[in-house]
């Protein structure tokens, strides 16, 4: 992962929903739709930061979906403060960090969360993931998996073409012009091989725009929040198309 992953803005807002415990995950919960649900994988800014649950809240109110946003890091979390204070940014070890809480190491909680959220009676889950949440979404609509019925993903990091290879849910990437974590060989890649594959895929791109926008972008400029206006309502449409709007 790259430096930029652990710099950005905090939002303003106070987050709606409530704390609740999803497998053994500690798990953030917004809404009250019994049919379909959306896993929000966070980015190294974990399950706390008001930006995702904000996210979350979106979703939820505005696909009217029942949103879960689980701690995938085991209780470990960074200071917000992080992505605004130079000093705080030059301490923190970004590959330490990932490296405590690699795939190997989280992916069988995230899969344990699918499979509980789905226990639920759930009828459609769909997975959304920033930064780290990337590869995860993938993972979850593999062809070995299949624990979600549709996955959306802004600025991923750590996507393999081997993870892309393996989708079989509709898929959708929202790809900024400046991302070293998602490079124009890997979009190229994604453009060609999923089409390919056969399932609904979308791609959106924002000109202009950097690594973490959608969750961690300057709201007072207009351009970065123009743009993750823009990619949240992407996804809110997406899943709409690919989930239902049950109710």
């Amino acid at each position: 992962m790259s430096e930029c992953c652990k710099s950005g803005f905090r939002w303003n807002g106070t987050p709606t929903g409530t704390e609740t415990t999803i497998a053994s995950n500690k798990t953030y919960v917004s809404g009250t739709n019994k049919d379909v649900a959306i896993i929000l994988i966070h980015d190294i800014f974990g399950w706390t930061l008001t930006n995702n649950r904000l996210l979350a809240d979106h979703f939820a109110t505005e696909a009217n979906t029942t949103c879960f946003l689980p701690d995938f890091f085991n209780g470990e979390v960074i200071e917000p403060e992080t992505m605004e204070d130079p000093e705080k940014r030059a301490k923190f070890d970004v590959d330490a960090f990932v490296g405590r809480n690699g795939k190997p190491q989280r992916f069988p909680e995230m899969v344990a969360v699918a499979k509980a959220i789905r226990e639920k009676g759930f009828k459609k889950i769909g997975a959304i993931g920033y930064c780290y949440g990337g590869w995860a979404v993938f993972q979850l609509g593999s062809k070995e998996n299949r624990l979600v019925d549709a996955i959306s993903t802004a600025h991923p990091s750590r996507l393999t073409k081997e993870e892309i290879d393996a989708v079989t849910v509709p898929a959708q990437i929202m790809a900024p012009e400046i991302d070293y974590a998602f490079p124009p060989e890997m979009r190229e890649y994604a453009n060609t091989k999923i089409p390919q594959i056969g399932v609904p895929y979308q791609y959106d791109y924002y000109p202009g725009l950097a690594h973490g926008f959608a969750v961690r972008c300057d709201q007072n400029d207009p351009k970065q929040k123009a743009g993750m206006e823009r990619a949240k309502n992407s996804a809110v449409t997406w899943f709409k198309e690919h989930l239902g709007e049950s109710k």
